[in-house]
């Protein structure tokens, strides 16, 4: 009998062992380890990709800064990823090793969804997309040329695939200080168009990111005050940045949709939501941000992946009209990217003077 009650509680102890490691392992998969599912999850809106990263929706996490205490206009959050001294590479030299295939798609199911734009509201806050559309701006850009729009990098070294070959290469080099191949070159089309529509803007491109990536935040966070004091009239700033798209097995996703046909890359609008009191006026930033989005959407349908909307704040603390755009990914091409910093001239222009 007591040979016989071991056997019994050894074998209770093995079954709660086990269901232990299977919650567990459960756990872990809902998390983001979705190998099995990536593409599925992809179109269902379940997989997000900010900065690199391939992961479900979770629960918020404040980024918090002790600066911020006691100054609000300070950065409240930097890269905590990705610390070591970039290499300069080129571009044209000859690939060794694997390749991936990029996969090209249009990314447009967020949590949210309303008339032709979508959102991924990763907050608590219940949005009220009517009443934020039809709000007024909180700022006017005036009509006499003053600069008023600063567009800059902190990542600016940030670059896309030189070819659109349907492969990507392990060793292939992301980074550049060759302005042409990253968003250097968007920014600048970006700034030139708004001029041609006669809207006063400047363009930084100044590299917060190289030789050391680490600190990037905190030194393009010192350029907009700068521009912020030889251009006193600035309204808006605008950080310009490139995606990632890769999944666990090395594919990689190129955001992409057709104009006129014309490919260009998508992009994704980043606004902050903060009750700290540390960002007082988010509130006002998601009215620009998802006004530009439905501005973009309505000219160029297919431009806009959903719009972020969580719990960061990285430099939209400056003023009530800054915003981070991630235009495409690293396996879209320079092409396809400045053709997309046109069009968001385009839409930003007409957003400002209401046409």
């Amino acid at each position: 009998m007591k040979k016989s009650r071991w056997k019994t509680v050894l074998a209770m102890i093995s079954l709660v062992l086990v269901a232990g490691v299977c919650l567990s392992a459960t756990a872990y998969r809902a998390s983001g380890c979705l190998p099995l599912s990536e593409d599925a999850a992809l179109f269902a809106g379940r997989l997000r990709f900010i900065n690199g990263s391939l992961s479900a929706p979770t629960e918020p996490v404040k980024q918090t800064n002790s600066e911020a205490k006691t100054k609000v206009n300070k950065p409240l959050a930097d890269t905590p990823t990705q610390s070591s001294e970039p290499a300069e590479r080129p571009h044209n030299y000859s690939h060794t090793g694997e390749s991936y295939p990029v996969v090209e798609t249009s990314v447009n199911n967020g949590t949210e969804t309303y008339d032709n734009i979508t959102i991924n509201n990763m907050t608590d806050f219940s949005l009220d997309p009517e009443a934020i559309l039809s709000s007024k701006l909180p700022f006017t850009i005036r009509d006499n040329h003053a600069v008023q729009v600063l567009v800059y990098h902190t990542h600016t070294c940030e670059s896309y695939l030189p070819e659109d070959t349907g492969e990507y290469y392990e060793d292939f080099y992301p980074r550049s200080t060759d302005p042409e191949q990253g968003v250097m070159g968007v920014g600048e089309k970006l700034v030139d168009t708004l001029r041609e529509k006669g809207i006063g803007a400047v363009h930084d491109s100044t590299l917060h990111d190289y030789p050391s990536y680490e600190g990037s935040y905190a030194r393009s966070w010192d350029t907009v005050n700068s521009y912020a004091e030889k251009y006193p009239d600035i309204k808006i700033t605008i950080d310009l940045h490139r995606d990632s798209m890769t999944s666990q097995n090395g594919t990689k996703y190129k955001p992409t949709f057709t104009y006129n046909g014309e490919k260009a890359a998508q992009i994704m609008i980043m606004t902050g939501y903060d009750t700290s009191g540390d960002f007082p006026f988010w509130d006002e930033n998601l009215i620009f941000a998802m006004q530009l989005q439905k501005k973009c959407e309505d000219l160029y349908p297919g431009m806009t992946r959903p719009l972020d909307f969580g719990e960061f704040v990285y430099n939209m603390n400056f003023n009530n009209g800054s915003l981070l755009i991630e235009v495409g990914t690293d396996a879209n091409t320079p092409e396809e990217a400045c053709r997309t910093g046109e069009y968001l001239a385009n839409a930003l222009s007409s957003l400002l003077q209401n046409k």
